[in-house]
Order: C-alpha cells, then sequence, then structure tokens
C-alpha cells in the first residue's frame, strides 16, 4: 500500500474516532466551555477551518506551487479565533454538516494529489497530517478525556 493509501484511510479512521468521541453529546453540553474558552463546538469549527484553510494549500502543491505563501499561518492561536468567531451564531447541526462537508472536501483535495506529494518529505504531507489524522486524534483524545471526567 502506497503512502498516500494509508494516509488517506488512516485520516478517514481517525475521523470517525473523532465523531465517536462526539456521538451523542446535545447541543447544551457542546456548547460548554471547558478547554480554554471553547467547547466541543469551537473545537468542531477549528477542524472545519483548517480543512477549509487546507484545502487551496493542497490545490496548489497538486499544481506543483507552494502551498501557501511563508509565514501565512504563524499565528495559529489567531487563526483559531477567527474561525471560531466566524461561526459564533451558527447552529450546532449546521457546525456538525459544516465538520462532513469540510472533511470530504479536505479528503477530495488529497486524493488529486500526486502519491509523491503525500511521500515522506512530499509538500503536501505536513499540511495533510497537520489538519487531518494527527489533528482528528488529538481532539478526540480530548473529548473522550473530558467525557470521562464527567464533561
Amino acid at each position: 500500500m502506497s503512502d498516500k493509501s494509508t494516509l488517506l484511510r488512516e485520516a478517514d479512521e481517525a475521523f470517525t474516532e473523532l465523531r465517536q468521541a462526539v456521538d451523542g453529546l446535545e447541543d447544551e453540553t457542546m456548547r460548554r466551555v471547558w478547554l480554554g474558552t471553547w467547547g466541543v463546538r469551537e473545537i468542531l469549527i477549528h477542524i472545519s477551518g483548517w480543512h477549509r484553510e487546507m484545502i487551496p494549500a493542497l490545490t496548489r502543491i497538486a499544481r506543483g506551487e507552494p502551498s501557501y505563501p511563508a509565514g501565512t499561518y504563524d499565528d495559529f492561536d489567531a487563526w483559531n479565533a477567527r474561525f471560531v468567531e466566524r461561526n459564533t451564531g451558527v447552529k450546532t447541526a449546521d457546525v456538525m454538516a459544516e465538520l462532513e462537508a469540510s472533511h470530504r472536501a479536505f479528503m477530495a483535495a488529497a486524493v488529486a494529489l500526486p502519491d509523491a506529494q503525500l511521500a515522506a518529505g512530499g509538500a503536501a504531507r505536513e499540511p495533510f497530517e497537520g489538519a487531518g489524522a494527527g489533528h482528528y486524534r488529538e481532539h478526540a483524545a480530548q473529548i473522550r478525556e473530558w467525557r470521562r471526567s464527567g464533561g
């Protein structure tokens, strides 16, 4: 199996883990703040935001262009805050729908990449892993721990 196939499969599996971590949470619970100034809802908005930011980056890489100008994402906290702020009044059901849609679009952008771009050292590897499997698992683990602790 190629690196690309493995990475795509791992991203889908990790996304399923994330969905399972939030499965059954009601709107009020998803809005409860417990991670700094965020609840589950904001975590999911932030994940969708990074999907939407990385889709054009992956598309540029597929064309042989740089993913984004140097320094664009140096301040992750500011980007994260922007994603959440833009979606302040969005219904939780719509946050969930956007999470699903953005994941599908993110994965489609990755599928379109030449295999070499997702191989070790390939230009798309880091942006894909950063917004994909590793990101999903990081937040799924936080959410599961929060739920175990009585969240």
